[in-house]
Formats: C-alpha cells, sequence, structure tokens
C-alpha cells in the first residue's frame, strides 16, 4: 500500500500545477519522444518560433498544455471513461486519424521493448474496474492504481501512457496529494519499469519507484509510525507491568506506620 506523500488543500496543489505547467508539459513531451528542452518548451507554449522542432511536434506539445487545461478546467468530474474520452479527443488529436479520437480501439495494438499485447477494451469491463479502484480510500494508491491500470489496459489506439498520467495527476491534485512527472533523466528507467509491468501485472514495484522518483509538492503528508510487532509490544506491555508494581510498592512502604514511635 503506496501512503500519502504530501498533503496540500485543493487550492494550493492546483496553484502549484499551474506554477510548473511548462515543466510538466516539458517532461511529459520527453517521454513521449519529443525532443525539446525546457526553454523550447517555454518559447513554444508562448507561441514563438523554435527551430529545429517540426510543426507536428510543436503541435503534440499544444496538446499536452491543452490536456492540462481541460484537467485544471474539470477537476471535480469523476475520473472514469467519459472523462479520459474527451481528455483523448484533446491529447491525441496530432497522433491518431480523426474517426479515433475519445474511441476505444477495435483492433490489436503493439507495445514497444515486449511481445506482450493488451486484450481488445470493452467499455463495461473498463467502467467497472475503474469504479473499483475508485472505491480504494487511499488518495495517493487509488491515483497510482487508475493511471498504471488505463496505461496497461491500453483503451485507445494511441495516446494511453498521457491518459494515464492525466489520470494520475487529476486524482492527486484535487485532493492536494502534489503532481506527478517522470524527470527526463529517469526516462529510461520507467520506461523499463513500465514494460515489467505490463508483462507481470504487477504494479507494485512501479507504485514505489514513482512514490520515490515521480511526484512532487509543496507541503509533506505527516509520517505515520511503523505498527509495533509483537516483540516490541510484549516488551512494553513487561515494562508497563514493572513500573505499576514499583508504584505500588512505593505507595505501601509510604503508609505503612512506623513501629519505633509505639
Amino acid at each position: 500500500m503506496i501512503s500519502n506523500k504530501y498533503e496540500m488543500t485543493t487550492e494550493e496543489n492546483i496553484f502549484c500545477a499551474k506554477r510548473i505547467l511548462v515543466d510538466s508539459v516539458y517532461k511529459q513531451a520527453n517521454l513521449e519522444g519529443i525532443a525539446v528542452t525546457f526553454a523550447q518548451t517555454q518559447d513554444i507554449l508562448n507561441n514563438v518560433n523554435v527551430n529545429g522542432i517540426t510543426p507536428n511536434e510543436i503541435s503534440k506539445v499544444c496538446c499536452l498544455r491543452d490536456g492540462w487545461h481541460y484537467l485544471l478546467d474539470h477537476l471535480h468530474k469523476p475520473t472514469d471513461l467519459i472523462f479520459m474520452e474527451e481528455l483523448h479527443e484533446l491529447v491525441a488529436r496530432f497522433d491518431v486519424p480523426y474517426q479515433y479520437l475519445g474511441r476505444l480501439r477495435t483492433e490489436d495494438v503493439l507495445i514497444s521493448g515486449t511481445s506482450w499485447r493488451p486484450e481488445i477494451p470493452n467499455a463495461d469491463k473498463i467502467f467497472r474496474r475503474l469504479s473499483e479502484l475508485a472505491k480504494i480510500t487511499d488518495d495517493t494508491e487509488r491515483a497510482l492504481s487508475i493511471g498504471l491500470y488505463i496505461m496497461r489496459a491500453q483503451p485507445f489506439k494511441d495516446g494511453n501512457k498521457r491518459i494515464g498520467s492525466f489520470a494520475i495527476n487529476k486524482e492527486l491534485i484535487e485532493k492536494g496529494r502534489g503532481i506527478f512527472n517522470v524527470p527526463v533523466e529517469r526516462d529510461g528507467q520507467f520506461k523499463a519499469m513500465l514494460v515489467d509491468y505490463y508483462e507481470t501485472d504487477n504494479m507494485g514495484p512501479l507504485k514505489k519507484w514513482i512514490y520515490d522518483h515521480c511526484l512532487d509538492g509543496t507541503t509533506l503528508a505527516p509520517k505515520i509510525d511503523a505498527m509495533p510487532t509483537k516483540e516490541t509490544l510484549t516488551a512494553r506491555l513487561a515494562e508497563n507491568q514493572e513500573k505499576i508494581r514499583m508504584q505500588e510498592r512505593n505507595g505501601t512502604e509510604r503508609t505503612e506506620p512506623d513501629r519505633g514511635d509505639r
């Protein structure tokens, strides 16, 4: 179980997300194979011409920005399939033909780095699974579970990693639990662990890695002490019992009359 790393208000988390929007788009673009620098990303989002970046790549960077704007404007909508379909129409419009935007795929897809293939998505099955994951009480655990599930299920023809990332961030920001971004220098490690998760369907190690390296915020959540072991509880009980016996003995000595005064 992944505990909460940050504890902010929703308003504080929204402020942080807007403040580092360029950085988030820069990191997401690189994760998608668009080799832009932070400065180039900033120029693109400010409508400045950038040399060395193709018009298609510039459009994809702008799509990521639009995805963030949509997320922050619809933060309190359910993180369900309808939300993700609407988001997909924005962020993938330069990746797939129009007829595939916001629609579940109906054919197989290839996954880079593995021979594993996801099954053809079924809307009812995805709806039920998302409803189950939405019941997870821990905010960070729920956010990562929903986002990673979408990445592995591959419901759309393309852009599933982006949709999963936005789903994680929506859940985190709404509850004040920080922001998810993969640092550019850890891009390769994230993708390798993602492939391992795809093949094993075990998201535990990837969740822990994300918690350690990919979550950011301003106010750390208070740490919860680990549950004491049986040996520790036994030792504490013995110590308390000894203290009680000492107190009883001391009380007896104070109340016993002085026989020498008789």
